[in-house]
């Protein structure tokens, strides 16, 4: 309540004062009846205005907190009913993920699904739920048994087997290498004996 400001009233009737509404209040009811309210009547006036206030504050919040609580459950009611139409979403696309798992090729062109790769999930993930089978899933390919293993294993190991290989060849190589430097050596005396 707005006052407007004059000598008989305090300057802390102001509707821009910095105190409280009771205070405000209380001063209001002294100025316009101050010999028909005694201090204990005012007190009780006072507390009946207040005590309705908050009942109409604790109501309104009850309204508010039933209004949302309602709505909560109309919402949980609808998501728990909605069923996702997977038969028809699977009817209406049947012929496109038949084409391929991600796309198909066309006039020498890449062409992609007309159905996007979440909303395919999203229908394969319904239907294997519901029980039903998926045939549009690409061919698995073997798993591997054969580990591939250390590089450095498998290159010691060729090693290993080459060596052995080598070492059986090895009286060979001795002999030719001792026939050749015996020829080497008899070239040489021959060459030094011409010279001579």
């Amino acid at each position: 309540m707005q006052l407007s400001y004059n000598k008989k009233t305090s300057p802390l009737i102001l509707g821009f004062s910095i105190f409280s509404f009771r205070y405000r209040f209380t001063c209001l009811l002294r100025r316009r009846a101050p010999s028909l309210l005694t201090s204990h009547e005012l007190k009780v006036k006072l507390q009946i205005q207040w005590s309705k206030r908050c009942i109409v504050k604790l109501q309104i919040q009850k309204m508010i907190l039933q209004m949302a609580g309602n709505s909560i459950k109309s919402v949980a009611k609808a998501v728990g009913e909605y069923q996702y139409p997977w038969r028809d979403k699977l009817t209406k696309y049947k012929d496109e993920l038949s084409k391929g798992v991600w796309g198909y090729w066309h006039l020498g062109a890449w062409k992609p699904l007309g159905i996007s790769a979440r909303r395919r999930a999203r229908l394969r993930k319904e239907v294997l739920l519901a029980g039903e089978d998926w045939p549009y899933d690409p061919e698995r390919k073997e798993m591997r048994t054969k580990r591939k293993g250390h590089k450095c294993d498998r290159i010691s190991a060729e090693k290993r087997a080459n060596t052995a290989e080598l070492m059986k060849k090895m009286p060979q190589m001795l002999a030719d290498y001792r026939k050749k430097k015996w020829e080497k050596k008899m070239n040489e005396e021959d060459t030094a004996a011409k010279k001579e």
